[in-house]
């Protein structure tokens, strides 16, 4: 590429030379030139291509001198000026005519003419000059310089190899910048320690290497020095979570996924809240969040928040995902579907359920994008994703900017909400206040309310630098204008859950149905219903032939069995289902196993409610009667999170009614089921007419 010059005059009539070919201009319009050569042939170009050709030459004028750049040879030794300085007059007179020390008015030799004499004439002129002067060199040797002027003026006629070329070590030894970039490696996935830990494993790897003592290390000055150029952008002695992101951060430019529609991309991340939750018996917990969030219209679908996240839990934001939120006691009007930006009319038309929902858009997803978190690489959510006809796309592991939108998501959950509720305990230990725990006044579940509302009214409504209209840069739009201007082009197709769908987005297990049931975890689930198939094969060979089983880790009162013969679900409750109040989940159950190893299923029923009991009772007042054992703060914590867990809300079937019956069993201890006595129906019109 030739270097910047002023522009050249043009006009027509004059003629050029391009590529040894003399042309005449014709026409000039605008910025088109139009060329013809001596048979007549007419090509058109652009005046900046043919200006930038590397073969141009205008004879009628003489071309202006280069821009030179700034300060080209410094650092060259003084021979190196010398020779690149002697270059450069030759080149000039090649190119020009003339040398630049030239007087005003001088003649360029015959030679050297540029309106006579072609450029490859002028270089074999300027070689045989040259070897007769007693440097031998060739014409093309003269070119390849020329064409090194050209590209890079003054500075491409110096010899490099004459510069002294200074490593980015500095002027330390090899081996100690190769054994401390080698330490500084392995300090990113440990814990964030001091330069002079680096310092002391870089010794050690000098040792181990070449020997003790055959490398010397430098002054402690100086190994600063070199640390501060090898840990340049790297974070070493800094916060070691930034270290591990910038390490996992990809090589070469960044680059955009474009996404043209609501549901193309969408992703999904867990991550702790930052605010202390109050559970039963005053005990205080973290919440895990887990949150889904549109690429193409920045919308946060769904958001649940779970003492620990599950597979079922990544189910149950895939069930919110797809239906509406509905619009709860107390919001205010404008947060109503009707009220926002969505085109609600039009909407509740294709979807009745859309009517009294809420203003936070139904996105109907068709790629998820995941981290390898348990509760996403599971069989269960990978099989919800499958059902729904949705495809999965595992990140890289421990590369964050495969999933940037949710993280920064989760990121803008913190300081935008989080940090305004009561009991925030910052983002970590350092950032941390005096007795958060104290300030922590809401539940789980009010804690959720307070989530969705906010994410309804602030979040759906807030304008995104993301969202930005590529024609009008300066406007940003909002997740639910973006929404409603993209289902516009890509439509709405409804998606409606039935109460067998969501028995498909829970957790998945294969058993057998033997003659006393279902045996789950060292528990026994068993009905009526089972009889046909009791001790039979289910005809899934891939399985073994045993029974697809799904269950709810939140209740432990109840599974689902697929029928393999006939289809649908069978639902079977616990046979100690009685001994229990309340309904736990496997945390409670888990627990108690962990507590009395070889006690029976009715012994670990029974010890799950004294656990229950006792945590919710607390402890003894005075005047009470002094119980012989304190409640361990383990067991009264494992009973708070089992309350604050939220079962998944499974809609009941007819066969739910039907079967909860059954499994109420009389507590008397003959076996005999109870007899059922429905309550009348209360008829207003009835009673009316009855005497008084």
């Amino acid at each position: 590429m030739r270097p910047a010059v002023r522009a050249a005059r043009l006009s027509i009539g004059d003629r050029v030379r391009l590529g040894g070919t003399a042309l005449t201009v014709i026409g000039l319009s605008g910025t088109v030139v139009r060329l013809a050569d001596p048979a007549g042939t007419v090509t058109e170009m652009t005046l900046a291509g043919l200006m930038t050709m590397e073969d141009f030459e205008h004879p009628g004028e003489r071309s202006p001198a280069a821009l030179p750049p700034v300060s080209p040879l410094d650092g060259l030794p003084e021979d190196a000026v010398r020779e690149a300085l002697w270059w450069e007059r030759h080149m000039v007179e090649v190119l020009r005519g003339l040398p630049p020390d030239s007087p005003p008015g001088a003649a360029p030799k015959p030679e050297y003419d540029p309106r006579l004499v072609s450029l490859t004439r002028r270089e074999q002129a300027k070689a045989a000059e040259l070897t007769a002067a007693g440097k031998r060199v060739t014409a093309s040797a003269v070119k390849q310089r020329r064409r090194r002027y050209q590209a890079g003026g003054l500075a491409a006629m110096a010899d490099r190899r004459a510069a002294p070329r200074t490593p980015p070590w500095g002027r330390a030894d090899q081996r100690v910048a190769e054994a401390m970039r080698q330490a500084i490696s392995e300090a990113t996935d440990a814990s964030t320690r001091t330069a002079s830990y680096i310092f002391w494993r870089t010794g050690q790897i000098l040792d181990a290497e070449h020997g003790a003592g055959t490398v010397a290390l430098p002054s402690r000055a100086g190994l600063y020095r070199l640390f501060k150029v090898l840990s340049a952008g790297k974070h070493t002695t800094g916060s070691a979570r930034t270290r591990r992101s910038l390490a996992a951060r990809p090589d070469g430019p960044f680059s955009y996924l474009q996404v043209s529609a609501p549901g193309e991309v969408m992703e999904i991340d867990s991550t702790p809240l930052d605010v202390l939750v109050r559970l039963d018996d005053g005990i205080e917990g973290r919440a895990d969040l887990t949150g889904m969030v549109d690429v193409a219209t920045r919308t946060v679908t769904a958001a649940v928040l779970q003492p620990t996240t599950k597979s079922a839990d990544a189910s149950v934001l895939l069930a919110r995902t797809v239906t509406p939120e509905p619009m709860r006691p107390g919001w205010a009007k404008a947060l109503a579907m009707s009220a926002s930006a969505l085109p609600h009319r039009r909407l509740s038309g294709i979807d009745a359920r859309l009517e009294a929902a809420a203003a936070r858009p139904v996105i109907i997803p068709d790629t998820i994008v995941i981290d390898h978190g348990k509760a996403f690489m599971s069989r269960n959510f990978r099989a919800s994703c499958a059902y729904l006809g949705i495809s999965v796309q595992p990140a890289r592991k421990a590369t964050g900017t495969d999933k940037p939108h949710i993280e920064r998501t989760l990121g803008s959950v913190a300081s935008l909400f989080a940090q305004f509720v009561a009991g925030y305990t910052g983002r970590s230990p350092e950032y941390r206040g005096r007795g958060p725990s104290q300030q922590a006044v809401w539940s789980l579940g009010e804690l959720q309310e307070l989530l969705d509302e906010w994410i309804i009214a602030v979040w759906q409504n807030r304008p995104h630098d993301g969202l930005r209209d590529p024609q009008h840069p300066g406007r940003a739009f909002t997740p639910n204008q973006k929404y409603a201007a993209m289902v516009e082009a890509a439509g709405y197709v409804p998606v409606a859950l039935t109460a067998d769908d969501y028995i498909e987005l829970l957790p998945a297990r294969w058993h057998a149905v033997n003659a006393y049931g279902i045996k789950v975890n060292r528990r026994t689930y068993d009905s009526d219903t089972l009889n046909p198939f009791r001790q039979q094969p289910s005809g899934v060979k891939a399985h073994k032939n045993l029974w697809e089983i799904h269950h709810d880790p939140y209740d432990v009162s109840r599974i689902w069995v697929r029928d393999h013969w006939n289809g649908g679900w069978i639902t079977v409750f616990w046979t100690q289902l009685h001994r229990v109040a309340a309904p736990f989940g496997e945390l409670a159950w888990d627990h108690a196993r962990s507590r009395q190893p070889g006690a029976t299923e009715a012994e670990l029923a029974d010890a799950v409610d004294t656990l229950l009991r006792r945590a919710a009772d607390g402890p003894a007042g005075p005047g009470e009667e002094t119980r012989p054992e304190t409640i361990p703060r383990r067991d009264r914590r494992v009973a708070a999170r089992t309350r604050a867990a939220q079962p998944l809300p499974v809609p009941p079937t007819g066969q739910d009614q039907d079967t909860a019956g059954s499994a109420q069993v009389d507590d008397s201890g003959d076996g005999q089921l109870a007899d059922v006595i429905p309550m009348p129906i209360f008829d207003p019109f009835a009673e009316a007419d009855k005497p008084w």
